[in-house]
């Protein structure tokens, strides 16, 4: 169901990621040659995706995002280049699933923040959308996002 929230227990996750600043007009292009590097090294290791590919946004602004582009992967990996061994920290996460084109995602943002505030909880500052299905093969309004919050 779209925008259903949920608090979950995050199990720490083993990841390989490409931390850069852009701006959100450079996001596709951006996001692209990332996950496209990520994948060229994986396929270089003994490494596997296990799971959705993912953006972590350590701020929002719009100008000069602070973001780290990955995948969970299924072992801890040395890194090359701007490809580095990341981590998805364990514990508690208020999660929420956006269906829908992703320049309309910030309704789902909303919902998230006042479920959140309902709760008595707090966010870290760290968001993280979830790429649930492929852009490539899926029209807009059925992209799934799952965003979520690690929470204090």
């Amino acid at each position: 169901m779209q925008n259903e929230c949920q608090i979950v227990e995050q199990h720490a996750q083993t990841t390989l990621v490409v931390r850069t600043r852009t701006a959100v007009g450079n996001l596709p292009q951006v996001l692209g040659e990332a996950f496209h590097g990520i994948l060229n090294y994986l396929g270089e290791t003994d490494g596997k995706c296990i799971g959705a590919p993912f953006v972590a946004y350590y701020n929002m602004d719009m100008d000069d995002l602070d973001i780290e582009i990955g995948f969970p992967i299924s072992k801890k990996l040395p890194g090359k280049g701007e490809v580095q061994s990341s981590e998805i920290p364990a514990g508690k996460q208020a999660t929420c699933l956006y269906v829908g084109p992703y320049n309309q995602i910030e309704s789902a943002y909303g919902v998230l923040m006042k479920y959140i505030q309902e709760k008595g909880l707090t966010p870290t500052g760290v968001a993280y959308e979830f790429y649930l299905n492929d852009p490539g093969e899926t029209s807009e309004s059925e992209l799934q996002t799952k965003i979520a919050f690690p929470l204090k």
